[in-house]
């Protein structure tokens, strides 16, 4: 099982396991994804507070901020969702075809990402605030 030996980094000398090279380009790939994503998803936020001010201007304190920061973090952790996707199909025999199309998965995911904070805004979150 060739794929299987730790093979070693260029200049390092340390072996790569299996995982590592795909995982270092998932991060390559998906990282510098993030910050425009999180720029999506509080434009979004910002869209729906201006859209609706006067109805949110309770919502806006202190003790809102925790809630809003665990809210951002949840959106992070489903964006690593990602990962498993690409690491898995960068192990698959259609590697080259996925390296070209998972543009895809990072537009889903957002446009998904997008619906659900709209969703959670619309429906969880608004109603609570007269």
């Amino acid at each position: 099982m060739e794929g299987l030996h730790p093979t070693p980094l260029p200049g390092l000398g340390k072996p790569l396991g299996p995982f590592q090279g795909p995982l270092a380009d998932a991060i390559r790939y998906w990282e510098p994804r993030r910050l425009v994503y999180n720029l999506v998803l509080t434009a979004v936020v910002v869209v729906w507070l201006l859209a609706t001010w006067p109805h949110f201007r309770p919502a806006l304190t202190l003790n809102s901020l925790p809630p809003m920061a665990v809210l951002a973090l949840l959106a992070n952790v489903c964006y690593c969702a990602a990962y498993i996707v690409d690491v898995a199909m960068l192990h698959s025999s259609l590697e080259s075809v996925w390296r070209r199309r998972r543009w895809i998965l990072w537009l889903v995911g957002t446009l998904f990402a997008i619906v659900l904070a709209s969703y959670w805004i619309a429906d969880e979150i608004y109603p609570d605030f007269h």
